[in-house]
């Protein structure tokens, strides 16, 4: 069973909040809220998100300052952040979102479907890193147990070499569709970069498989997904 991805919802209003969840229900994701900036950092340090929706305009700690925070955190930089705002202040103020770390800047009222398409790939990319993590985890195990003797539970390595190359492929088709998907909508440069590196990844591990086929000679060490 695939487990859902996280998605935090950060918003000072309970009816905002209210709103997002009605919105973004459609996706059939697990949806986190968080009433403050300070509350989102909290339930930062447990969890792990495939996006935030944060708004910008909150008492005390505002949505700059939070993203700010975020972005410090190693744990946390990385998540994508799309800033919502009431307030249209112009260029400038759109630029200090994009500057302290959004991946988007959408002002209040927005499109619904919108957002739901935007925040659906930023969920579908994750997902597949979450694939992409699992599947070099196990080339590591099989790695390192290559010159152990295995008990009769433990497969043989051609077995266990082709699972592997069978859920990679199953990967890489879905992310090569997600690829096409994002050229046809063009789609925010953010998205596009993160597919990329996606791919990238994808195919270091598939090069790490193949060096490990029969004939193929010996790999001492499996190329960095990071």
């Amino acid at each position: 069973m695939v487990q859902k991805a996280k998605i935090l919802l950060v918003d000072d209003r309970p009816e905002n909040l209210l709103a997002l969840e009605a919105i973004l229900s459609a996706l059939d994701q697990t949806l986190v809220r968080a009433s403050s900036g300070e509350e989102a950092l909290k339930a930062l340090l447990t969890d792990d998100f495939a996006v935030i929706l944060l708004d910008v305009q909150m008492p005390g700690m505002d949505g700059f300052e939070t993203a700010a925070h975020i972005k410090r955190r190693e744990r946390t930089r990385d998540i994508p952040i799309i800033f919502l705002t009431a307030i249209n202040h112009g260029p400038h103020h759109t630029f200090r979102g994009y500057a302290a770390g959004a991946v988007d800047y959408i002002s209040k009222p927005f499109d619904p479907w919108v957002l739901r398409a935007k925040v659906s790939v930023f969920v579908e990319l994750y997902m597949k890193n979450c694939q992409l993590r699992e599947q070099a985890a196990l080339l590591r195990l099989q790695l390192e147990g290559g010159g152990k003797s295995g008990g009769a539970e433990t497969k043989e390595p051609a077995g266990l070499l082709a699972e592997l190359s069978a859920r990679l492929a199953a990967v890489e088709e879905q992310a090569e569709a997600l690829s096409k998907q994002l050229d046809d909508e063009s789609a925010d440069a953010a998205a596009v970069a993160t597919a990329a590196h996606l791919e990238r990844k994808l195919t270091g591990l598939r090069r790490a498989l193949d060096a490990l086929e029969p004939g193929a000679g010996s790999a001492s060490s499996v190329p960095s997904q990071n």
